[in-house]
């Protein structure tokens, strides 16, 4: 959807693959957005085929992507191999039991097939924006098999990691079939880019990193290289520690969000020649900012991501309330260099957070724990965080008062400022992080 010579699909494909382009291609993740734009809940969207060709083709129409994900929910693999989900009007639904704790063997679970689950209405969909929408590129995105593996067992994954070895390297073994299997589908469905979506990743470091993920993730990659598509490495959170290792694991893309410098991220993936994509503020800017927050924003990225190798879009699935307006503004940014040169040259004042007032937060007897997070309902990083926390405070009762702070919410994001949180999730004891 390009105004130039190029397709949005080419500028897209061009970009990822280190070539020069006309301007940098715009991909915003639309997921259950697309269901806000067509008047219904999240739940009814994410279940049915036609909801999301009429959302995702709502969203065309009104943001002209040059690529866009077909879906952007990482519980359906998680959903057919037997976890329950608890589904929200307004968020993806959120994995809320996990089998491997429930007395499931490994070796009992099944490969899904493209026929399991809700599998079908997310290839069903595919084909057919494939069909409708043959110059822009799409996105097939796909559970991270470390994100599945804790979809699959929880956050007993990480004392396992320690104790048992063989048993993870048994499980991500399993996830890593999995991940190739639904590759194999989107990349037969028409997507040009096949995602693997693994926000989990940055809750562990580089050593643990190499040891369970890599091996697996080149398998995967290769996997997607073998059906001509192009592999990109989602994560979101606090992963700084592990872009180096990423990149290792043979992605043709790595897209990030705020939590990282996307000059940190642009100069180790243009050094191991991988594109980069990101990172517009999801929330602060996009969901509670407004038109000229957006452009302002977006144009940070554009100037630092720059037109090698990058992909401008959001951090991570767009917030269903994101007003389109804001998307609508930085469409217009994209395709208008002087409106860029224009923005450039404003000087404008960018507003403060408010901060809080503390001052009684910490007098009581009790510890305080504070949790930030993007939203425990929609994140798994930050779902598993406050998990950990909750079953950490559980033997001391009373004696601990614990409590999240969405960045969602105003108070969450002033929350945030006031404890100088910089990355998201975060715990904060007692006003320590």
């Amino acid at each position: 959807m390009s105004n130039g010579k190029e397709t949005g699909r080419t500028l897209v494909r061009n970009a990822i693959q280190l070539k020069e382009v006309e301007r940098i291609p715009w991909v915003p993740f639309v997921g259950i957005h697309a269901g806000a734009l067509l008047g219904i809940t999240a739940s009814d969207y994410l279940r049915s085929a036609q909801h999301i060709i009429d959302g995702v083709s709502q969203a065309i129409e009104m943001y002209a992507p040059d690529g866009i994900p077909v879906a952007f929910d990482l519980q359906v693999e998680a959903e057919v191999l037997g976890c329950k989900l608890n589904w929200a009007r307004d968020n993806p639904p959120a994995v809320i039991s996990h089998p491997l704790l429930e007395g499931v063997e490994i070796g009992v679970l099944k490969i899904p097939d493209r026929n399991s689950g809700r599998i079908p209405v997310m290839l069903t969909a595919a084909s057919a924006l494939r069909e409708k929408f043959p110059d822009l590129a799409l996105y097939g995105l796909i559970t991270g098999p470390f994100t599945l593996a804790l979809h699959l067992m929880g956050t007993d994954v990480f004392m396992r990691m320690l104790e048992d070895p063989d048993y993870i390297h048994q499980l991500m073994e399993f996830c890593c079939e999995v991940s190739i299997v639904m590759a194999d589908a989107y990349a037969d469905a028409g997507c040009d880019v096949i995602a693997l979506v693994d926000p989990m990743t940055s809750q562990i470091d580089p050593f643990s990193f190499e040891t369970f993920v890599t091996p697996y993730m080149r398998r995967v990659f290769d996997a997607i290289r073998s059906k001509q598509a192009l592999g990109s490495f989602f994560v979101c959170g606090n992963a700084k520690q592990n872009i180096e290792v990423m990149c290792q694991c043979g992605p043709d893309n790595i897209s990030i969000d705020e939590n990282i410098p996307l000059d940190y991220v642009r100069d180790i993936a243009l050094q191991h020649n991988i594109s980069f994509g990101g990172n517009i503020k999801l929330t602060t800017v996009l969901l509670m900012g407004n038109k000229e927050d957006s452009m302002r924003d977006a144009l940070e990225c554009m100037d630092t991501g720059g037109k090698k190798g990058f992909i401008l879009a959001p951090g991570c699935d767009l917030a269903m309330a994101t007003p389109p307006g804001n998307l609508k503004a930085v469409t217009n940014l994209v395709r208008d260099e002087i409106l860029q040169g224009e923005l450039r040259a404003s000087v404008a004042s960018v507003q403060e957070v408010q901060q809080l007032d503390l001052s009684d937060h910490w007098k009581t007897d009790k510890v305080v724990v504070d949790v930030i997070t993007l939203d425990s309902s929609s994140c798994a990083p930050c779902q598993y965080m406050v998990d950990a926390v909750q079953r950490a405070c559980k033997p001391f009762g009373e004696e601990v008062i614990c409590k999240e702070y969405r960045i969602k919410e105003e108070e969450g994001v002033q929350m945030m400022a006031t404890l100088n949180v910089m990355n998201i999730p975060t715990i904060v004891i007692d006003g320590n992080v």
